[in-house]
């Protein structure tokens, strides 16, 4: 059969975006407009105890609230379930997910599951899960971020880790794209420096690599409309989200850890972790995520630090296909290429993609996580097996490369 390119793309994300100092404030209008009276809560201990949500939420008007705060990182599939059971239990006709992407994630497939019923690995990829499809939309739900990086607030995507199996799965649909996304910077101003930093390191892989990752028409043809994959590879307009995303993030970050309380710095970093966000659910990832959720899985690695310390050698793996790309990455985080080579320019990304990590706080190897050289291989064939993420990566990427990878990195 004569080889079919893909020739159109597509774009989606969050139903409707509310960006900006205030933002969390519209959250009661949001649920008026929805006519909910009755919303379950999906957050996690350290929010609800620093007083968010009653801060956020209010008295609603008419009706009332249920809030689950069992949310931890890296949520395990029993917190799913819990929040499942929390809302077979209330019956919300609302639910919102405040928090980190832990949270969000969580809020956004138990919106589906009390919606459509049926067990959350039910719509996880064989063969762990059952492999159905989501049937269609779930209760109305918001996300309000309250860290910069996952982006999960306009991600069709939630992960689910298995520490039993010492693995993640995932769930994507379009119908897990929250209705609306209410991103207000004011909700990160109490956010420690560690999480400010590993958080935003995540949201500047995520522009990076939509940034590079392979063009949608160098991609093949799906057999329909529904075939084609939500990371339906870069096109113009992922381009335009995922260069002012590395710009934002290069030009918050280091300042955001440094001062949380710098409102120019946190909604740098607010927006960049949103057009981040918008860009990877479109566009793509590449090999730093996948051995990022290997490494994860396995050894219980924070994600945004294996991120930082990982992305620099994913980098000059990838620099002779995507030469052009690498150069602008580095001009955009502040680096001058004028005198530099193609590959010295690509190599001018990775070392501004390890300068920022050390100026807030991350470097040293993975090693500084527990992770040794004899752990390569494992992680190598774990990430080799995450296709979805593997699929756009600009340079061919084997078990072997994955290995020399880790390896670099430790």
């Amino acid at each position: 059969m004569v080889y079919e390119p893909e020739s159109v793309w597509e774009f989606s994300t969050t139903g409707n975006v509310t960006f900006g100092l205030g933002a969390a404030e519209e959250l009661k209008a949001v649920i008026r407009e929805h006519g909910a009276t009755n919303v379950l809560v999906v957050t996690d201990e350290g929010v609800a105890e620093a007083g968010i949500v009653d801060e956020v939420i209010g008295p609603i008007e008419s009706g009332s609230y249920t809030v689950y705060d069992g949310v931890e990182p890296d949520p395990a599939l029993s917190t799913f379930e819990k929040a499942r059971e929390v809302a077979a239990e209330v019956d919300p006709d609302f639910v919102v997910g405040l928090g980190g992407g832990s949270a969000m994630d969580v809020a956004k497939t138990t919106s589906i599951v009390h919606e459509h019923g049926g067990d959350i690995l039910d719509y996880v990829a064989a063969p762990t899960g059952r492999g159905q499809d989501v049937p269609g939309p779930g209760v109305p739900t918001a996300c309000l971020p309250t860290t910069a990086g996952t982006g999960s607030e306009t991600s069709p995507v939630t992960v689910i880790s298995l520490p039993d199996e010492d693995t993640k799965v995932g769930i994507s649909s379009g119908y897990q794209r929250p209705n609306v996304a209410l991103v207000d910077p004011g909700l990160t101003v109490s956010l420690p420096p560690g999480p400010t930093a590993s958080s935003g390191m995540d949201a500047l892989c995520h522009a990076i690599e939509a940034y590079v990752t392979r063009r949608y028409d160098a991609k093949p043809a799906p057999a329909g409309r529904s075939e084609r994959p939500d990371y339906n590879g870069r096109s113009v307009l992922t381009d335009q989200f995922a260069r002012s995303a590395i710009k934002h993030v290069g030009a918050g970050l280091r300042d955001a850890v440094n001062n949380g309380q710098d409102l120019e710095a946190r909604r740098n970093m607010a927006l960049g972790s949103l057009m981040a966000g918008i860009a990877f659910t479109n566009a793509g990832l590449g090999a730093t995520h996948a051995i990022a959720m290997a490494a994860g899985a396995i050894h219980h690695t924070p994600h945004g630090v294996t991120i930082a310390l990982t992305l620099p050698q994913v980098i000059r793996h990838n620099a002779t296909s995507a030469f052009g790309r690498y150069a602008e990455v580095a001009e955009l985080l502040g680096a001058n290429t004028d005198r530099s080579s193609p590959v010295d320019a690509a190599e001018d990304a990775a070392v501004a993609v390890e300068r920022l990590a050390s100026d807030v706080g991350i470097d040293g190897g993975l090693s500084t996580l527990g992770i040794e050289a004899g752990d390569a291989v494992h992680i190598a064939e774990r990430a080799s097996t995450l296709e979805r993420l593997l699929a756009g990566n600009p340079r061919r990427v084997t078990k072997a490369d994955l290995e020399e990878i880790v390896r670099r990195s430790i």
